[in-house]
């Protein structure tokens, strides 16, 4: 009896067991209530945005936006009527006998599962919830350690791993985590010193001590600041048919500064987008907005001036929302968003924004900011120390003038007098032909220096300015004896007084033809502290900097000024000719405004989209697999509850800290855990989405070329500066048209810095690069595609560059008389141990092969060859190519 109870009892708990798992599994009549996010969203994302989106609304209605959805459709019918899914025609449509009118129309139906999830969300209510990455974070509770987890990363990635019942990998070993973080914190292989150092340090917080060195080391910004070009698509030339060379090295400079120094993320943020925009910028400051100067340009001839400025405009606004809210913006430029609640409007809004900058498609790339080589810099610093008793507005004043050549009149904002035309249709130029003259606007000559015109002679003749009319008083000419390329000169207004508008006629060319092509006008205040001692010599100053080129310039941001100000339209379709509404910058007064909401409490994305981008770095996938989209076609994240977390703290008790992130980082035990993947966790989490085992990735190309150059002992210190040509085969960029710039191989260390210093030319890029799936810099890049190819292999196996740095450390070998220990300090070097026996083995008889076969070649460089061969395989081993 007592046996029969307990079966009966044992049975009723199991099937009581098995009721509560179906009402929270959903698989029986009773399940719990929808969520519009998990449930309903994708089933409208993959059956239903085609036709009911934001780009199509097919019977009158929308599945995006909330309102769409509700509204009465073409048919005078409503799709959605909250609480009764037996009215609503998405229901009715769906479950419809008839395939003419059964939906989505011509695809496969429903499934009965999908129609039951819609319907039971309509009957509830149809609750339209926000995607998850538009809610802003909350603080999570975190999770309580499981076997000794200290880290809170750790709490949170170990507690789902123990609901999915999988074990976590041991550590490391010593000798691949620190191949591993030295590798991801500073792009290089640790030095010789610091291996040996902390692979003999038994204190418990020798690891520790070994991240603070690496991220306190110069190298950590330089590989940083290779991330960040690819999102800021950074390169040395202009792009497009004659991809000339462009000046913007000093941003990249300032990159690798700011991450070096730990400049907070946010002002980080602020300054490349804004940095014009602060009251009183810093030089440092004026530089940061060069990311946004990146564009691509078109020096093609017969182009239009502003189609290529338009162009770059919309380029600023789809690379600002994908590096800062993981958001596809370029479809929006032409219409609302097919998949999220994002407006057509919202894009001209962002665009009015970066409308009003004073750059303009053309080969000067002025606005620039002027950084002066040494002689004139102390010019430069000796006008400054005068300055420095007046008052802030005119020291910036003349800061901007001297440093900025501003503010300039544009030509095409000049009064015409007599009908004076843009050439090739551009805007940005006015062709004064013989006879042809502007007026300038009106001016206190008594409080002025100088006039500064920059224009291009187009053939013999004159420039007159008189004052108040073409036949008043000469004040002075300019005499040019035949046509040259763009010149910057100044007209002597000292001495003159009283109010006047200068006039400026061209003469001398024969018939109408073309004179000058003048760009930009500027007057210059008069210099304060006349009564001083030393005026004249300042005064030259002035007059030597304001006309030099030799200088270096940098494309910078610059806002327009309220009278030169531009209008933005909505442009239908995408079509820049074609213009809809007036657009202002919404929210936000201007472009300061908008990048401080971007890193506001109030932005649900910048912070989360910037620690997954960073944790993708450290582990090759992110905790949400799609970096440049969080939106509702992107994935979701694997760890949302640490993905929140960690969103929160870089913005508040890390205050932005990108040092402070990735050391957290890095010193998890998930970091530190074997990369090692049995046939069990292979067969569970392929991908790693559970981070049960640590990060194994392949080296990027930067990282492929500087490890052959640090292990060679080749590898400059030097930092900052022009991009170098370090050695790559003949003729690649023959092919390029009407171009002029040749690739001129760097001599002296030059030759061996890191691959973030290469001069990277848009339409060829560097072969060492390009062949590691490194970007072209054509437009933002959130994610490299890796591949693996025999092209890879063949290329530094063969490629002289790396057989030239293969020799290098061969050399230093020799001076190692046994070849068999030549083979243990190449293993140390490179990978951080010692061979195998079977390693060993391996290296011994590709050396012996390779000395047969060079000393029947010349006996005397035969051992060096050898040595280069067994050099060289090393660094191709998959070990050394990967990081596990």
């Amino acid at each position: 009896m007592i046996r029969a109870n307990l079966l009966a009892s044992t049975l009723l708990l199991w099937l009581l067991a098995i009721v509560a798992s179906l009402a929270t599994t959903g698989c029986g009549p009773s399940r719990g209530s929808v969520s519009f996010t998990a449930d309903v969203r994708p089933i409208f994302n993959a059956k239903c945005v085609g036709c009911h989106g934001g780009v199509k609304q097919a019977g009158g209605f929308g599945l995006v936006f909330r309102e769409n959805a509700l509204r009465e459709t073409a048919s005078g019918k409503f799709a959605i009527v909250p609480g009764d899914a037996a009215s609503s025609e998405v229901i009715v449509r769906a479950r419809h006998a008839d395939p003419e009118l059964r939906m989505p129309l011509g695809e496969q139906p429903l499934t009965d599962a999908e129609i039951s999830v819609l319907s039971q969300w309509i009957d509830e209510g149809a609750e339209w919830e926000k995607h998850w990455a538009y809610e802003v974070p909350v603080p999570p509770e975190v999770p309580a350690a499981i076997d000794g987890a200290g880290q809170r990363i750790d709490h949170f990635v170990r507690a789902q791993l123990k609901a999915e019942g999988i074990v976590p990998n041991p550590p490391a070993d010593k000798d691949k985590l620190l191949r591993r973080v030295s590798f991801d914190l500073t792009g290089l292989p640790p030095r010789p010193a610091l291996a040996e150092a902390y692979l003999s340090d038994e204190r418990p917080d020798a690891y520790e001590r070994l991240v603070d060195t690496l991220l306190s080391q110069p190298t950590y910004g330089e590989h940083l600041a290779s991330y960040w070009l690819d999102l800021a698509r950074y390169a040395d030339s202009r792009g497009n048919e004659r991809d000339q060379s462009r000046t913007i090295w000093p941003y990249r400079d300032w990159v690798i500064r700011a991450f070096n120094r730990d400049l907070p993320f946010d002002q980080f943020t602020i300054d490349q987008l804004a940095g014009d925009l602060l009251e009183a910028p810093t030089e440092d400051q004026l530089i940061a907005t060069a990311m946004h100067r990146n564009t691509p340009a078109n020096d093609e001839g017969g182009t239009e001036n502003e189609e290529f400025r338009t162009q770059s405009v919309m380029d600023r606004v789809s690379t600002t929302y994908e590096i800062w809210q993981g958001t596809t913006m370029a479809c929006v430029q032409c219409h609302s968003h097919p998949y999220d609640p994002i407006e057509h409007e919202r894009f001209y809004e962002a665009y009015a924004l970066f409308n009003n900058t004073v750059d303009h498609d053309h080969a000067t790339e002025s606005p620039n900011f002027i950084t002066f080589h040494a002689h004139n810099e102390r010019k430069y610093r000796k006008l400054s120390d005068w300055l420095a008793e007046e008052d802030n507005s005119t020291q910036q004043w003349w800061r901007r003038w001297i440093k900025m050549r501003e503010p300039r009149m544009r030509a095409y904002n000049l009064e015409a007098y007599d009908g004076v035309f843009t050439g090739r249709g551009d805007e940005d130029v006015l062709v004064l032909r013989n006879g042809n003259h502007i007026i300038l606007p009106e001016r206190d000559l008594g409080n002025t220096d100088a006039l500064v015109l920059e224009y291009a002679p187009r053939s013999p003749g004159d420039l007159i300015f008189r004052l108040d009319g073409p036949q008043g008083r000469e004040i002075g000419r300019f005499t040019n004896d035949k046509g040259a390329w763009t010149k910057r000169q100044r007209l002597n207004l000292a001495g003159q007084s009283g109010t006047h508008r200068i006039h400026v006629t061209a003469q001398g060319a024969p018939g109408d033809g073309e004179v000058v092509r003048l760009y930009t006008v500027g007057f210059e205040d008069a210099l304060p502290g006349a009564e001083r001692d030393g005026y004249a010599e300042i005064k030259r100053f002035v007059e030597e900097l304001t006309t030099t080129y030799d200088s270096i310039r940098t494309p910078i941001l610059l806002e327009n000024p309220p009278e030169q100000a531009r209008k933005t339209y909505l442009f239908e379709r995408g079509n820049w000719l074609v213009h809809g509404k007036e657009m202002d910058g919404g929210d936000f007064a201007n472009r300061l405004e908008f990048a401080q909401w971007l890193v506001s409490d109030t932005n649900p994305l910048t912070a989360r989209v910037t620690v997954n981008r960073f944790w993708a770095q450290l582990f090759g996938r992110g905790l949400v697999a799609t970096p440049a989209d969080f939106g509702s076609q992107g994935a979701s994240p694997s760890h949302p509850k640490l993905l929140d977390d960690l969103a929160l703290r870089f913005a508040g008790d890390l205050n932005w800290s990108v040092k402070a992130l990735l050391r957290e980082i890095v010193l998890s035990k998930t970091y530190r855990q074997s990369s090692y993947a049995s046939a069990e966790l292979l067969k569970r989490d392929p991908e790693n989405d559970l981070f049960a085992r640590g990060p194994r990735k392949r080296l990027t190309g930067e990282q492929v070329r500087d490890q052959a150059l640090a292990v060679s002992g080749t590898l400059s210190q030097k930092m900052y500066g022009p991009g170098v040509m370090p050695p790559q085969p003949d003729g690649l960029w023959d092919f390029i048209p009407y171009s002029n710039l040749k690739w001129t191989t760097s001599e002296g260390e030059d030759r061996y810095r890191r691959a973030v210093y290469t001069f990277l030319r848009r339409s060829v890029p560097y072969h060492g690069l390009a062949t590691f799936d490194g970007s072209d810099r054509q437009m933002c890049l959130s994610e490299r595609v890796t591949t693996n190819t025999p092209l890879q292999a063949l290329m530094t196996l063969n490629d002289p560059a790396f057989q030239e740095l293969a020799r290098h450390y061969a050399t230093a070998l020799l001076e190692i008389e046994d070849p068999n220990d030549r083979i243990q300090q190449l293993y140390q070097r490179v990978l951080l141990r010692r061979p195998t026996t079977e390693e060993a083995i391996i290296l011994r008889g590709l050396y012996a092969e390779a000395l047969a076969h060079y000393w029947t070649v010349n006996q005397g460089s035969a051992d060096l060859e050898a040595t280069t061969v067994i050099v060289n395989a090393v660094l191709n081993l998959d070990e050394s190519i990967n990081l596990s």
